[in-house]
């Protein structure tokens, strides 16, 4: 069984920059999409982006020009890169792939 392991997160500045990882056990990482979505407090989960196995990166409208998805098949590992961060973008922030989600990561954006 897959396992999504999700370091990171923590307190940013507004207009900051923060960069999530997600490690994954297993061995059939580099055939996965990974995904990555969202819950703030009070909300539903929002999906906020895919990487397929081959490349291609979709991003919610949101989202888009500010979060970067990227993998390491190396590493098993997907990584979100989130710049000029806005309180709106507190949540707790998992990765997913077609079966397993991760336990999440907090992310707090504020003064």
């Amino acid at each position: 069984e897959v396992q999504l392991v999700e370091p990171g997160g923590g307190l940013v500045q507004p207009g900051g920059p923060l960069r999530l990882s997600c490690a994954a056990s297993g061995s059939t990482f580099s055939s996965s999409a990974m995904s990555w979505a969202r819950q703030a407090p009070g909300k539903g989960l929002e999906w906020v982006s895919t990487i397929y196995s081959d490349g291609r990166k979709k991003y919610a409208a949101s989202m888009k020009g500010r979060f970067t998805i990227s993998r390491d098949n190396a590493k098993n590992t997907v990584y979100l890169q989130m710049n000029s961060l806005k309180p709106e973008d507190t949540a707790v922030y998992y990765c997913s792939n077609s079966k397993t989600r991760g336990q999440g990561t907090q992310v707090t954006v504020s003064s």
